[in-house]
């Protein structure tokens, strides 16, 4: 019996739609630091983002390649690399919090919100 083949959540989407996905979100998530998803859909992009914030902590052309593959938006790969790395230099993990915040009107799905544990107050 395989069962290493059906390790993680399909999302009802081919691989190439998930990727994309999951790709979109993390932009999405590195240029806001926080955003509103379901509770499943987060859970899934902690692991991505929490690898990557690894990465950035050490910024090297080696790391920025390898994150390159999953963020092609130069905004948010600088912002990555510049602010969101050394802000979590002396943290050995858990840069992210998912708050559940409830059900979705349509579908009555659980959302929650995916945000990055020490986050700069913007100045209004």
């Amino acid at each position: 019996m395989r069962h290493l083949v059906n390790k993680g959540r399909k999302f009802g989407r081919k691989a190439a739609h998930r990727d994309a996905m999951f790709k979109n979100m993390l932009v999405s998530f590195i240029k806001h630091e926080k955003i509103n998803t379901t509770v499943e859909k987060a859970k899934d992009l902690r692991s991505y983002a929490e690898k990557l914030i690894t990465r950035a902590k050490e910024d090297s052309v080696h790391n920025r390649r390898v994150a390159r593959k999953m963020i092609e938006d130069r905004e948010a790969l600088s912002k990555l690399f510049t602010e969101i790395g050394p802000r979590y230099k002396s943290r050995n993990g858990g840069y992210t919090r998912i708050i559940k915040t409830g059900f979705r009107k349509g579908d009555n799905a659980q959302m929650s919100i995916i945000e990055m544990v020490e986050q700069v107050e913007e100045e209004k």
